[in-house]
């Protein structure tokens, strides 16, 4: 009873050993992004909707150009530029899919361990920016809540818990989104990261989206493409109910495929409906540098043109 109870101990040792490990790898992976273009990019897409217009004053080198004001310009003959001030700190939100899809994976990384990473550089650019991060987890229901808090290191907290806390039950983000929609203060920047299995969210998702900056962040595994020939048994994380497939087959390949299709277009038309925006993070097959940096910065660059052509 005791050599079994040493044993237990130790092995909990190590998994938080290893536990600890992998945050500081994403930490030290994060914050080299987070020091380069990703922290203007988190800057000009987020932070700008919480400034108000103080002045226009004369330009000088270094200003951003993308501040002058042509109409001032063009009176004063001289360029002129809009100076703005913060008009408050933001709260980041990340609802985090906790189901047991999320625990498995062909890539290199679990589907969790890819949502964790996206955190990680989220909550760090908002750490960085002074912006204030907090963390509502869900399964079948909301599972736990990390209140806001500004930091670098509240935000490793988040990471950890991304990380640590057990995959359970299905994905049903409903509850974690109005949960959401009235805990925080109007106007948050909320990430909902999932792999989108579940349903039932488009209407709260809709009316999350008129409080708060609300951004779906889909986690595609690598499941969803078709493997090579052969008979496959395949296990369902959620169900635990069991099948054998035969990937021989050109019919069941081609089915397979357009039930994919049609489940991503189903998902993408509900979040066009919503007017929430869409940030897709597929899990790497192998180790690839710009894995999660390269999602992350083209949705910084999609939100800036979009901005500029208002």
């Amino acid at each position: 009873m005791t050599a079994a109870r040493e044993s237990a101990a130790e092995a909990h040792e190590r998994e938080l050993e290893e536990l600890l490990a992998e945050v500081h790898r994403i930490d030290v992976q994060s914050r080299r992004l987070v020091a380069g273009a990703m922290a203007g990019g988190y800057l000009s897409v987020f932070r700008g909707s919480g400034i108000e217009f103080e002045e226009v004053r004369e330009y000088v080198p270094g200003d951003d150009p993308r501040s002058v004001d042509w109409n001032v310009s063009a009176r004063m003959g001289r360029p002129f530029v809009k100076k703005y001030k913060d008009e408050r700190e933001r709260t980041v939100v990340f609802l985090l899919d906790l189901s047991a899809s999320m625990t498995g994976g062909f890539g290199i990384w679990s589907a969790r361990q890819t949502a964790a990473r996206v955190v990680a550089c989220l909550a760090l650019s908002a750490a960085r920016n002074g912006d204030k991060t907090a963390l509502v987890t869900f399964g079948e229901e909301v599972v736990s809540h990390v209140a806001p808090r500004k930091g670098p290191a509240h935000a490793l907290r988040i990471v950890r818990d991304c990380l640590a806390l057990p995959g359970r039950g299905g994905t049903a983000p409903a509850a974690a989104i109005e949960f959401a929609a009235h805990a925080f203060r109007r106007g948050a920047i909320v990430f909902l990261v999932s792999d989108f299995l579940g349903r039932g969210w488009e209407r709260p998702l809709t009316l999350c989206a008129r409080r708060h900056d609300l951004v779906a962040v889909r986690i595609r595994v690598p499941e969803l493409a078709p493997p090579g020939a052969g008979l496959l048994r395949v296990r369902d994380p959620e169900t635990g109910a069991t099948t054998v497939v035969d990937w021989g087959s050109r019919r069941v390949r081609a089915e397979y495929a357009l039930q994919v299709a049609a489940w991503r277009d189903e998902t993408e038309q509900a979040l066009r409906r919503a007017k929430v925006d869409l940030m897709d993070v597929p899990v790497p097959r192998a180790p690839d540098r710009n894995a999660i940096a390269g999602p992350i910065l083209r949705f910084f660059t999609m939100r800036e043109l979009r901005g500029a052509k208002k």
